[in-house]
């Protein structure tokens, strides 16, 4: 086999890899709209099936239209240049005529890019159920997924500023994941509490969910789906050492989930007297938003303690916010937030050429950024089409304000 013929195929391979992790990713998707549906009362679900279906179409038509561009493709270290559409595709000459060619299909890094742009975009949709609009949501989710989240994004992985100083993020704990939570902490802000949730004398009322069984599915489905979203951080595997590094990164996920489960179920046990499966739930995920930051260069051992530590921050995080009167019915901000914040801290542990200085500006960047900007987008949304269903309407359910019908109607409707 010749030089071309092995650059095609390798290409070809690269590109299929991609385009496999992407659509494990989407999975994603599924993942975080059962376990959110699975958290929230049963008189909420279908809102919430309604946001996480909707909010991924219009990260995909957003991204396509100027959200890649801005984040890959625009020239400004720190607001990037406007455009619109994703550019032209590699020709057979490029892939196969140089040294340094492209490895995989530009429009496989479009779709991989998508797919991430859509589960920042769902981190908010759980922190702000069951109290929001339907409307309202999606107009930020324009706003996010088109520009906000994409112009941060530029600053690291699209060659800009935090990049400049070393920031590393392999797979996003601080550009996907704590982004996401500073954008729902925002919203939360602006919100305010459920109805019922806290007492007038500091007492939190536990609101529980409806479904624990849809609840731990979307916990397995975005377990399964995270090993797409950090092996295909690798990029390519059609060559050895690609290939054990995508391996390896397999067994940090896999191992870091396991670790903030164990983790977040004993420290639940201890301070509780019973053993939570949602903090179980959210521990496991702690762990993978944990080691996202770097899920290749710890040993499966360090990676199980990256995850544990994360374990063990989200149920205090959990029991911290509600302190503060911020009411996540998931956990969302902590999860993604909290926990996004320790990974990407985390990195410096394991990998020598990273920074805690640069880590420690890209924390602050990120929430700066988003924080500001989503606040911001949320107060205009307020202003002008409101964020919150009437009092009567939260007590009935935004199942049948919102989407005129109910998930669950023969056990609703009793006659």
């Amino acid at each position: 086999m010749d030089n071309i013929d092995l650059a095609a195929l390798r290409y070809g391979f690269d590109t299929f890899y991609f385009l496999i992790c992407g659509a494990l990713v989407m999975w994603m998707a599924a993942g975080f709209c059962m376990l959110e549906a699975g958290l929230v009362r049963s008189k909420n679900t279908t809102e919430i099936l309604a946001k996480n279906i909707s909010l991924f179409a219009v990260a995909s038509v957003m991204y396509l239209l100027i959200g890649y561009y801005i984040m890959y493709s625009s020239d400004g270290p720190v607001f990037p240049s406007l455009g619109f559409l994703i550019g032209d595709e590699n020709l057979a000459s490029a892939v196969t005529g140089e040294e340094d060619a492209p490895y995989y299909s530009g429009r496989a890094d479009f779709f991989f890019q998508i797919v991430f742009a859509g589960a920042c975009m769902s981190i908010v949709s759980g922190a702000v159920a069951e109290r929001m609009k339907l409307w309202p949501f999606l107009v930020f989710a324009v706003v996010m997924t088109g520009f906000i989240y994409p112009i941060q994004g530029a600053w690291s992985w699209g060659g800009g500023w935090l990049d400049g100083i070393g920031y590393s993020d392999y797979a996003g704990s601080g550009i996907v994941h704590m982004a996401g939570a500073a954008a729902a902490l925002a919203g939360v802000i602006l919100l305010g509490a459920r109805k019922g949730k806290y007492g007038p004398n500091g007492q939190i009322n536990a609101i529980p969910g409806a479904n624990l069984p849809l609840a731990t599915l979307g916990t397995f489905i975005l377990w399964m789906g995270w090993f797409g979203f950090n092996g295909g951080s690798e990029l390519k595997i059609s060559d050895i050492d690609s290939a054990n590094n995508v391996a390896q990164v397999f067994v940090n996920t896999n191992m870091a989930a396991a670790g903030g489960l164990i983790a977040a179920m004993i420290v639940s046990r201890l301070l509780f007297g019973k053993t939570d499966l949602t903090m179980m739930i959210n521990g496991a995920l702690a762990g993978l938003v944990a080691i996202t930051a770097d899920p290749l260069s710890p040993s499966g051992l360090a990676a199980t303690l990256i995850g544990a530590v994360g374990g063990v921050l989200v149920v205090f995080s959990i029991l911290g916010l509600d302190k503060l009167k911020l009411d996540d019915p998931v956990g969302a901000i902590s999860v993604h937030g909290v926990v996004g914040i320790w990974g990407v801290l985390a990195v410096p542990l394991n990998n020598a050429e990273a920074s805690f200085g640069a880590q420690i500006i890209g924390v602050l960047g990120i929430f700066a950024w988003v924080f500001v900007a989503s606040l911001i987008v949320w107060g205009i949304i307020k202003a002008v089409m409101g964020l919150r269903v009437s009092e009567e309407e939260e007590y009935e359910g935004v199942d049948l304000s919102q989407c005129g019908m109910e998930a669950y109607p023969e056990f609703m409707n009793k006659k």
